[in-house]
């Protein structure tokens, strides 16, 4: 995914993702942000990920190191901080062309519960988007609003893309039970349970 250069806004290191998608709507941003991991032990090293916002509300999300977007790249961006963060402001109309690849869009709560944990978040940013994009489980503009038990249903659907994406990525899990195994070595090695067994 290509985006033309915009103005930089801010440029600094945050532990929380939160940080930026508050000062995002906030600002009523219509940029992006990109997210490069300090410890990127489950994401490719060179990786960073990229959200592009509307007007505050999270439109797109773009993971370069996995080459995933939507909600799967939120997926791979949910890692521990510290982050390396910079905000870009950018003309709507730059970022047209990136916002209408319907494959790379996340509903607007989903980065607020998916990075930062956030419900309440998740609520004011929904709360800020257009009414067209709460209409579909992509973020999209479909023109018509669902209601009742539709609505629901699209917000299970939505929680479940993330979580289904990484559950369907072998070697992050596999990356995690190696991590695992690693620190419960070296604390076996501190507390001298080698010599137990």
């Amino acid at each position: 995914m290509k985006l033309p250069e915009g103005r930089l806004l801010r440029s600094r290191v945050v532990e929380d993702p939160r940080t930026v998608l508050v000062d995002a709507l906030d600002r009523e941003l219509t940029g992006y942000a990109v997210f490069e991991p300090q410890d990127s032990l489950l994401l490719d090293e060179r990786g960073r990920g990229v959200l592009t916002f509307r007007a505050g509300v999270p439109v797109v999300a773009y993971h370069t190191g996995t080459d995933r977007a939507g909600p799967p790249a939120l997926a791979d961006l949910a890692a521990e901080g510290p982050y390396r963060l910079e905000l870009f402001a950018l003309a709507p109309a730059e970022l047209a062309p990136v916002h209408d690849r319907t494959s790379f869009r996340v509903p607007p709560g989903m980065a607020a519960e998916r990075l930062a944990g956030d419900p309440a978040l998740a609520d004011r940013t929904r709360d800020a988007a257009p009414p067209a994009r709460l209409s579909d489980g992509r973020g999209g503009d479909a023109g018509e609003a669902a209601t009742g038990d539709d609505a629901g249903s699209d917000a299970g659907e939505r929680q479940q893309g993330a979580v289904e994406a990484f559950l369907d990525d072998a070697e992050k899990i596999e990356a995690i039970r190696e991590q695992a195994r690693e620190e419960a070595a070296e604390r076996a090695d501190e507390w001298g349970f080698d010599d137990v067994a």
